[in-house]
Order: C-alpha cells, then structure tokens, then sequence
C-alpha cells in the first residue's frame, strides 16, 4: 500500500448490458479517481457487452469460467483489492453521483470514523427501462422489524421528503452500495479470502457481513449526502423468480440461526410458504400449462 489512502470498486455483473455502461461512466466520472476497477463478469450466456467497457487503465476485467454467485464472484476480486486501503462493492445497476469516492474518502478518514468498518449512501430509486430517477428513496440502510423482517428504510418514500444530516447507526448497509474499511473486512473475513458467505449465493449476504463487521467492533453507518441512483433489477415480491425469493428466504433464516436474531418464527414460516406453497402451486401451473399443448402435439 501506500501512504496516500488507494480505493478499489468491485462491479459483479451477469447479463448486466442494459444498465454496466451507464455504472462505469458514474465511476470514471469521479471528482475523485478510483485507483483499481474490478469488473467479474459470472460467465452470462451472452458476455459480448464486456466489449464494449471503454479503455482505461484502472479497469480489469474478469470473466469468470462458471456462474459462482455475487458472493463467491465477489470474493474473487477481493484477492486483489485487498491491497488497496477501501473497497467499494457496487452493484451494476447503481450510478454513483461524480462527488460519492471523494466524499466517501474524507469521512471515512475523518478522526471521528475511525472505528466505521463500513459507509453507504442515500440509495435513490431508477427507472432503467426509461433512463430516469424515480423520485423515490431506495434504501436508507437495512433494518429489522420487531417481529424479524428485514427491509430497507425509507423504501418508496418520496426524496424530498426525507432530511437526514450527520451519520446514522445502522445495523446493515444494502450490498448495493458498501464502501468498506479494507482493515475492518480483513478482521471480519469468514476465512482467508472470504468476505461473502459463498454459500449465501446472493441475497442477504450484505446483511451477514453487516453483522460480522458489527461483531467485532466496526460500525456500520449511512452518510445520506452521499448519493447513488440504484436500478433494481426486479421491483416487489411479486416480480422476483421463484428461484431469488427461495435464496431470499433461506439465508433470512439462516441468519436469525447464526446469530440468534429474533424472527425465528417469521423467517421459518416465510420459509416453509415458499417451499411448502409458492412451489407447489408453480409446479402445478406448469403442469397445466403443458397439458393442452401435450395433447395436441
């Protein structure tokens, strides 16, 4: 390392040609540089927009053999941002605003953050589709209802209406956007190397490293002048594959296991719905779907 602080931005991408130029112009436009950019591509059926990343010296590009997950894909990069003094783990479908690396930098090196393992930003909402903000808040850091639900503060909330100054506690940060203390990863890492829960796949990891950096003594916080646009990729439960809200739900549970979160019972019975429920009415529509067509083939 050297003695001027370095700063690596880690992008896992999959199928992400709608929304990665757009996130890779946000981050070369910063009022401050980004000293190495990592892009893993988890080997989508078509990687040809990889193509098109503009040349600059800061970028690599890794294109992973097989699909590993954004935590294992994560990971992999990890290996070689870990030189620098701050990573910033975002998420394709989140621009950053030109200020968000030079605000990020000072407060993490103010005196007073020096025990902040972790910093986000205000997450505003982004309509891909039509290449605009929404006007709706996304996230302002992750919370836990009493009864164990776990969800994004201020979600759908109009922007304007939400004044926040000075940093907030959370108790975790949407892995959207994590700009992370390469010293705090280092003492929170599962094992070498490992700063997501490769097992996790996706979902909910953002959460389980929250509370690791938390468990030894880092804080998690929310600087909301920091801005970023996010674009999920799916908008409400209704619109997730059956196959994310499965993921969603078994780490949810997985967690209040590890950490012996209060929710048990809400995470089981969240659980137990999707297995017991949602697959089998899904299994059953598309046995019926088949059904006439089979019969007139």
């Amino acid at each position: 390392m050297t003695d001027s602080p370095t700063i690596a931005v880690i992008i896992v991408a999959y199928d992400s040609g709608r929304v990665l130029p757009r996130c890779l112009d946000c981050v070369l436009r910063q009022t401050r540089p980004a000293d190495l950019i990592l892009v893993v591509d988890n080997n989508s059926p078509d990687a040809s927009y990889l193509d098109d990343i503009p040349p600059a010296t800061a970028i690599r590009v890794v294109r992973l053999p097989r699909n590993e997950g954004f935590c294992q894909a994560n990971n992999v990069a990890y290996a070689a941002a870990r030189r620098c003094h701050y990573v910033l783990f975002l998420n394709p479908d989140a621009f950053l605003a030109e200020g968000f690396l030079e605000g990020a930098l000072a407060r993490m090196e103010h005196p007073d953050s020096a025990s902040v393992g972790c910093l986000t930003g205000m997450l505003l909402g982004f309509d891909v589709e039509h290449g605009r903000p929404t006007g709706l808040i996304d996230s302002m850091g992750i919370f836990q209802k009493w009864y164990g639900r776990w969800h994004d503060r201020g979600r759908d909330t109009p922007a304007g209406s939400v004044t926040a100054h000075g940093t907030v506690e959370l108790p975790a940060a949407c892995g959207a956007l994590m700009f992370c203390r390469v010293r705090a990863l280092e003492e929170a890492l599962l094992r070498p190397g490992a700063v997501f829960d490769a097992s996790f796949f996706m979902y909910k990891e953002d959460i389980d490293l929250s509370l690791r950096l938390r468990a030894k003594g880092w804080r998690v916080v929310l600087a909301p002048e920091l801005l970023c646009h996010h674009g999920r990729g799916w908008r409400g439960r209704a619109a997730a594959s059956y196959g994310a809200r499965y993921l969603s739900v078994r780490n949810e549970l997985r967690l209040c296991l590890r950490y012996r979160l209060r929710g048990l019972p809400y995470s089981l019975a969240k659980l137990l719905y999707v297995v017991a429920i949602e697959r089998v009415v899904l299994t059953a529509l598309k046995s019926w779907s088949r059904g006439p067509l089979s019969e007139h083939a």
